[in-house]
């Protein structure tokens, strides 16, 4: 599919699965340019990182999109974003962008203190959360960190066996409930569709 051309500045827990829905839909006019995932934990660093993408590239795309929630910015990117006239993808948390709103508000409701997973935090738990966060040299922060969680969600892109197995020792680690939900990637395709203006179908 044809469209104007697009960039969409994204967090690198995005990349696989931007990829993958542009390759499904064919968007040769769509470019990704992501910021290390590792921000996650440097929240800080994204606004102003957001900032300096968009004024590099503004004279290149006719659209800019950012794949970004607020991620801890307590507001300010969305500061930036409106300052700079550019959209981001819809979704209170990028939990929201992949199982859409009436989902993550059903889970929300069933139990606030969850703990989220996607594929991507799945895959590099180990280096996002246990070394990112310390615990690995303070096992003891984790009960100061988690203990007010009662369970892990993993939505889960791809259906992969192995993935699962990570996201399960994952809520082991925390000793915390584990549950799986299925996403796919249709919400986040529909969310594209429909700030770029192409036409929405189920993938």
């Amino acid at each position: 599919m044809t469209l104007p051309r697009v960039l969409v500045i994204a967090c690198g827990a995005l990349a696989h699965d931007l990829v993958r829905v542009k390759k499904l839909n064919q968007w040769d006019g769509l470019d990704i340019q992501c910021l290390p995932a590792d921000y996650h934990n440097t929240p800080q660093l994204i606004p102003d990182a957001v900032e300096r993408k968009i004024q590099e590239n503004r004279d290149d795309y006719e659209t800019i999109l950012v794949g970004y929630s607020d991620c801890g910015t307590g507001g300010l990117l969305d500061k930036i974003l409106e300052r700079e006239g550019v959209e981001r993808l819809p979704g209170a948390h990028c939990y929201e962008m992949f199982s859409g709103s009436s989902t993550f508000e059903q889970i929300v409701e069933e139990e606030l203190g969850t703990f989220y997973l996607t594929d991507y935090l799945a895959r590099h738990f180990n280096r996002l959360i246990i070394k990112g966060m310390g615990l690995e040299k303070y096992p003891e922060m984790r009960s100061l960190m988690f203990g007010n969680y009662k369970r892990v969600v993993y939505l889960a892109q791809l259906d992969d066996d192995d993935l699962d197995a990570r996201a399960r020792a994952a809520a082991e680690y925390l000793e915390l409930d584990y549950e799986r939900v299925f996403t796919g990637d249709n919400h986040l395709d529909q969310a594209l569709k429909v700030t770029v203006g192409a036409p929405t179908t189920t993938i």
